[in-house]
């Protein structure tokens, strides 16, 4: 946090190495919000240089009392939440989820391997159905392990809107799931499927 707060400080003196310092650091979180939003590679990766790129331009208006990284996201989630207006609909590819995260070769056990990436293919087929902003908050949730304060921020929501949009996004999932992939699922223990 004080390293944190000191490569802020020096980017906004001027530094160009803190600044480099701080996306090097915040990088994957960053265009793993994009891609879970976005669906693609090619647009995640555009999505996170436009984000750094803003938060560059706007490093001086960065509230030092807030948490950086939810700063970062909020930007991040802002500027999917625009794209995917833009889109109306995305058509949602999984060819490239080998680049939105490392698998650990350790842990690898192949037949678990795909039951997880089948199970995560069908999750993310399911957040594309959802607005843009539900997914956004679904996103910093469950996969960046944000609070609904943080949630609140990043959204420029008010708290009980954030809890509304989480409710009702997870009873949606659940819905959606029922639907399309229960009957494909009957055979997989329950402890491989997802949680909503």
């Amino acid at each position: 946090m004080e390293n944190e707060l000191a490569c802020i400080k020096q980017a906004l003196d001027g530094s160009d190495d803190a600044f480099t310092q701080l996306v090097e650091t915040y990088q994957k979180p960053v265009y793993n919000l994009c891609y879970r939003m976005l669906g693609n590679a090619d647009a995640a990766e555009d999505a996170s240089q436009e984000t750094f790129f803003k938060a560059y331009k706007n490093l001086h208006r960065y509230d030092m009392k807030r948490s950086f990284p939810t700063w970062l996201l909020s930007i991040a989630a802002h500027y999917c939440i625009d794209q995917l207006r833009r889109r109306k609909y995305t058509a949602f590819s999984m060819d490239d989820e080998e680049h939105a995260e490392l698998p650990d070769i350790e842990a690898i056990n192949p037949e678990m391997e795909a039951v997880r990436r089948q199970g995560n293919d069908q999750i993310y087929q399911l957040l594309d159905k959802l607005d843009s902003t539900d997914r956004a908050a679904v996103v910093l949730r469950y996969w960046h392990d944000c609070s609904e304060v943080e949630i609140s921020e990043a959204l420029s929501l008010t708290i009980p809107a954030v809890k509304s949009r989480l409710h009702r996004a997870r009873k949606a999932l659940a819905s959606l799931w029922e639907k399309e992939y229960a009957q494909t699922n009957l055979e997989r223990s329950p402890y491989e499927s997802p949680a909503f």
